[in-house]
């Protein structure tokens, strides 16, 4: 009997073995992606992953918001240097020469080969790509969640005062705001104090530099210029249109953002995102006619490509061969035409690839109702050959400029600064945080 005991307990502990290894070897490799995004378009990023570990099953992404770009970057780098960092992050345009010049990150070209997955990388919209590559066009995250702004605009509204066609000029824009002031319109033209929209596209667009070094690309002993070029002119224009009462800004402190400003008809004219046709889609009111355009230029303006906005997402270094194997095949999977559709469909984002463009394109995809106006975003990006100060900018502390400028706009438009003296300061401070970012890489190159 005591033999026999034994003899089940042996079999039960072989057999328990058996199983536990079993469970092992179907256990899937586990890894994370912290992104920037929150609300609808944070959804969307964590649908993407849901999708990845639903086409597979060896690997698990897990997708983690940390609030905002900002916070992203910041709790990323914090956490790698308590080595419990995420293997994927994604960090948006502003953080790119900041990663760049980290070392903490496995490029992404090396990443794919390295763990076999081919990759054409000469398929990626030039205009896109730019800003995340190096000197010599190497990529070094993948372009992910891509957007460039547009011009919104309210179809009915416009009507009213004759006008069936979108402003192509800063000048259009406020003759058209005069008439709809006439008729008591709500809110003619809206901005906010965001200065990707405001001092970055409108640089880029009219062909006009924000920094020396052909916006940094060329050397971090870049200097911002940007108080000395139109864009003086352009602030001196929104604060004029401001203060007659023919354009507002919107912003959440006001009650309602920008969006959500134009979708309840409370503002007729705008700058946003294309990342937000989607949500002005579900959210606009009942029978609201609107429809997006390339943003004004001033006239006589030889129109050049405006900047790709979102972000790419980076794997950091000191993660395990197995995480990376998986951090690949998540690459490779968001680069099918497929994936790229699927994205561009739930949110408004735009491809970031010719084929996945192509692949939209032949399905009939910017023919149909609800996305109909998106492909205009590409023909913004690419609507020049990319010169020396529309490819991007590559500053550091660029998340601190962005700051000390939104600052500065603030005082201006609030009536506590001139336009002069604000510019001045921005770049001033700006300028004093680049030579921080210098000191802090002295004797690096930007690749």
């Amino acid at each position: 009997m005591r033999m026999f005991r034994r003899a089940a307990m042996a079999l039960a502990f072989t057999t328990a073995l058996g199983v536990s290894a079993d469970a092992g070897a179907q256990q899937r490799i586990k890894f994370e992606l912290w992104q920037g995004l929150t609300g609808d378009l944070g959804e969307r990023v964590n649908d993407v992953c849901k999708r990845f570990n639903e086409s597979q099953a060896e690997f698990e992404i897990t997708c983690i918001s940390q609030g905002s770009y900002d916070s992203a970057v910041q709790n990323a780098i914090a956490a790698f240097r308590a080595k419990k960092h995420p293997t994927i992050v994604q960090v948006f345009d502003a953080g790119t020469t900041d990663l760049m010049l980290s070392g903490a990150f496995y490029p992404a070209k090396q990443l794919m080969t390295d763990h076999g997955q081919t990759v054409d990388w000469s398929r990626y919209f030039p205009g896109i790509a730019n800003y995340y590559a190096t000197s010599k066009g190497e990529l070094y995250s993948f372009p992910f969640n891509s957007s460039t702004a547009l011009l919104y605009w309210n179809k009915d509204a416009l009507a009213k005062v004759g006008k069936t066609a979108a402003p192509k000029t800063w000048e259009e824009v406020e003759a058209i705001s005069r008439e709809l002031k006439k008729t008591n319109t709500p809110a003619p033209f809206c901005f906010e104090h965001d200065t990707w929209q405001m001092l970055e596209q409108f640089s880029a667009i009219h062909g006009l530099p924000i920094a020396t070094r052909g916006n940094g690309y060329e050397g971090l002993d870049a200097e911002l210029v940007f108080n000395k070029t139109r864009f003086v002119d352009y602030v001196k224009f929104l604060k004029k249109g401001l203060d007659e009462g023919i354009f507002a800004i919107k912003e959440k402190a006001q009650g309602a953002t920008i969006g959500e400003a134009f979708a309840a008809g409370d503002c007729q004219m705008t700058m946003m995102s294309v990342a937000g046709h989607g949500t002005i889609g579900k959210t606009a009111k009942p029978g609201m006619n609107w429809d997006v355009a390339m943003l004004p230029v001033y006239e006589g303006t030889k129109r050049t490509n405006s900047l790709v906005g979102g972000a790419s997402l980076w794997a950091l270094s000191g993660k395990s061969k197995d995480e990376y194997r998986g951090a690949a095949a998540f690459f490779a999977f968001i680069a099918k035409p497929e994936s790229e559709e699927y994205f561009s469909t739930v949110t408004g984002y735009i491809p970031v690839t010719i084929p996945g463009f192509k692949f939209m394109q032949d399905k009939g995809f910017y023919s149909q109702s609800p996305y109909k106006g998106r492909e205009i975003a590409l023909e913004s990006l690419t609507a020049s050959e990319v010169t020396p100060v529309s490819r991007g900018i590559r500053l550091g502390g660029m998340i601190q400029i962005r700051k000390e400028t939104r600052d500065a706009l603030q005082a201006i438009f609030a009536g506590q600064m001139t336009v002069e003296a604000g510019l001045n300061q921005a770049v001033e401070r700006g300028n004093a945080i680049l030579r921080r970012f210098e000191r802090t890489y002295a004797g690096k190159q930007l690749p």
